[in-house]
C-alpha cells in the first residue's frame, strides 16, 4: 500500500487546485480522477461549461502557476457588468469604480482544469491515479485507507473530497446534505454574435428567470462569440433543447435583448438547477471542498469561485499549522477551515437565493420594489462598489 500525506478524490478545477497548493507546501499528494481532460487545440470549439473567474480566483491561479498557461490559450476579460429588469432600472458595475483594470475573466472550465493539470504533471510531490475510481473508504485512527478500481489500495493522513455535487466520498463517509431543486433548468448556448461585446457581461431578469450573456474570446465569421445562459421552467428548457439550431435562433432573438444583434447558434446543452449544502465539511480525516460541500444557484457565476476560496483558506490554515509545528491534519485545523468557510458559503448561497426569489416574484409591488432597488444601487456608489468588491473577492 502506498502512503501519502493527502489524497484528493476529484481532479476537476477545485480538486486540482487543492492538490497543487498542498504539494507546494512540501506535502505528498495523490489525485484520484476517473477521466483525463481533453488536450487543448486552438481550432477546438468552445466548451459549454464556462466560468466567470473573479479577481481572487485569478490571484490563486497565478500563485499556483497556472494563469500564464490560460493566458496563452484563450480567455476573455470583462470590465463591466450590466444588470436590469427594465431599461429604466439598468445598473452597471465597472472595474474602474473599485480601482481595477477588469472584474474577471470568462474561461472554459476544461481549460482551467487542464492548465492546473499541466502543473500537476510537472510536480514531483503529486501522483496521479487516472483513469481510476474510488471504491471504498476505511477511516482509522492514524490514517484513512482507500480502495480504488482493481483493488488498488492507498492511504493518507487526510482525504479531500473534491468530487462534485454528487460526491461519492461524502456518501461513503455518511455526511448528509440539505437543499432543494429549483424546478428550473439552465440552457447553455454557444453562439456567434453580430455585435462585439467582449468588455461586458450582462444579465436581464424575468419572472421565469434571467437571461445572460457571457463574452467569449476571438472573432467569428459573424463577428464575436458568446455563451448565452437561459434560465426557465424545466418543461420550457426541454422544449427549447429539442429545437433545431435555426429554430432556437428565432426564439433567442425574441427572448433576449437586441444587444446581441444577429446571432448564429453553434451548439447547446442544459442542466437542472439545484442547491446542496453538506451538513458538515469534515468528518474525522475526511474534508469536503467545492461542490462536494456546497452547490449554489449559478445565477451570478460564483460556484467555482467559492470552491477556489475553499482551497485558499485550506492552504492558509494548513500552512499556518505547519509553520507553528502543529499537526496540520489535526481536528483543530480541519475545524478551523470549516468555521472560516461555512458561514461565507452560506451567506453567498442565501444571497443568490434571495435575489432569485425577489426577481422571480410575480407581484407588481415586489416588481416596483426590486426595480427601485436597482435604481437606488446605481445612485449610491459606495454600496454598489462594496458589493462589487466582495463579489470579486478583493
Amino acid at each position: 500500500m502506498k502512503n501519502f500525506d493527502c489524497v484528493v478524490v476529484g481532479g476537476g478545477m477545485v480538486g486540482a487546485a487543492s492538490a497543487l497548493s498542498l504539494a507546494q507546501m512540501g506535502l505528498t499528494v495523490a489525485v484520484v480522477e476517473k477521466s483525463i481532460p481533453t488536450k487543448y487545440a486552438p481550432e477546438q470549439g468552445f466548451d459549454f461549461r464556462v466560468s466567470a473567474i473573479s479577481l481572487a480566483s485569478e490571484n490563486l491561479l497565478t500563485q499556483l502557476g497556472a494563469w500564464r498557461q490560460i493566458q496563452a490559450w484563450r480567455h476573455c476579460s470583462y470590465q463591466r457588468l450590466g444588470v436590469w429588469e427594465n431599461e429604466f432600472s439598468y445598473t452597471e458595475f465597472n472595474a474602474q469604480d473599485i480601482g481595477k483594470s477588469h472584474l474577471g475573466h470568462i474561461i472554459e472550465n476544461r481549460l482551467l482544469q487542464l492548465s492546473l493539470w499541466h502543473k500537476i504533471e510537472q510536480h514531483s510531490n503529486i501522483t496521479l491515479y487516472t483513469p481510476d475510481i474510488l471504491e471504498e473508504i476505511h477511516q482509522k485512527v492514524e490514517q484513512v485507507e482507500l480502495t480504488l478500481l482493481n483493488q488498488k489500495k492507498i492511504s493518507a493522513k487526510l482525504l479531500i473530497a473534491a468530487d462534485g455535487a454528487n460526491s461519492k466520498v461524502r456518501q461513503l463517509v455518511g455526511i448528509g446534505v440539505t437543499g432543494w431543486d429549483y424546478q428550473q433548468s439552465a440552457m447553455l448556448i454557444n453562439v456567434e454574435t453580430q455585435a462585439l461585446q467582449e468588455n461586458i457581461t450582462w444579465q436581464q431578469f424575468f419572472e421565469t428567470g434571467p437571461v445572460a450573456m457571457l463574452p467569449l474570446p476571438g472573432k467569428s465569421k459573424l463577428g464575436g462569440n458568446a455563451s448565452l445562459v437561459w434560465y426557465h421552467h424545466r418543461d420550457e428548457i426541454k422544449r427549447l433543447s429539442s429545437l433545431k439550431n435555426s429554430q432556437l435562433e428565432r426564439e433567442i432573438i425574441t427572448a433576449f435583448p437586441n444587444r446581441l444583434g444577429q446571432i448564429k447558434v453553434i451548439d447547446k446543452a442544459a442542466f437542472p438547477l439545484t442547491r446542496r449544502h453538506a451538513n458538515q465539511y469534515q468528518k474525522n480525516r475526511v474534508l469536503l471542498l467545492g461542490d462536494a460541500a456546497h452547490s449554489i444557484n449559478p445565477m451570478a457565476g460564483q460556484g467555482v469561485n467559492l470552491g477556489f476560496k475553499d482551497v485558499n483558506v485550506l492552504s492558509r490554515v494548513i500552512a499556518s499549522a505547519i509553520s507553528k509545528g502543529e499537526c496540520w491534519h489535526g481536528q483543530q485545523v480541519l475545524t478551523q477551515y470549516e468555521k472560516l468557510r461555512r458561514n461565507d458559503n452560506l451567506l453567498m448561497m442565501s444571497t443568490m437565493d434571495a435575489l432569485y426569489g425577489v426577481f422571480s416574484h410575480p407581484s407588481l409591488l415586489v416588481k416596483v420594489v426590486r426595480n427601485a432597488g436597482l435604481i437606488v444601487a446605481n445612485k449610491v456608489p459606495y454600496l454598489k462598489n462594496k458589493a462589487l468588491a466582495y463579489a470579486c473577492g478583493v
